[in-house]
């Protein structure tokens, strides 16, 4: 296997997960509490400032922010231009 395939794949899979996390940190919203917690504060640490970006941008509507929705849909916007960059020169 190539360089450039094993970087194709470990793109793939850090944006996957990075994906997973933010899922896993939005669904940590419906327990009370669960932000304070360890796993809380270590996801807050990972995927805080990325969504900080969206929190700014958009505005919650009646309490339920759509920032997380709106961050995951720009990290795979990213992804796929960045396979597809990557996909060039695996010819």
């Amino acid at each position: 296997m190539s360089l450039l395939a094993l970087l194709y794949i470990g793109v793939k899979w850090i944006f996957d997960i990075y994906t997973f996390l933010i899922v896993i940190y939005t669904l940590l919203s419906w327990v009370p509490g669960a932000y304070n917690s360890k796993l809380g504060q270590l996801l807050g640490r990972i995927v805080g400032p990325f969504l900080g970006v969206f929190d700014r941008i958009i505005p919650s509507i009646m309490g339920i922010s759509f920032s997380p929705i709106v961050a995951i849909l720009a990290l795979q916007f990213i992804e796929i231009g960045l396979l597809k960059f990557l996909s060039i020169f695996m010819v």
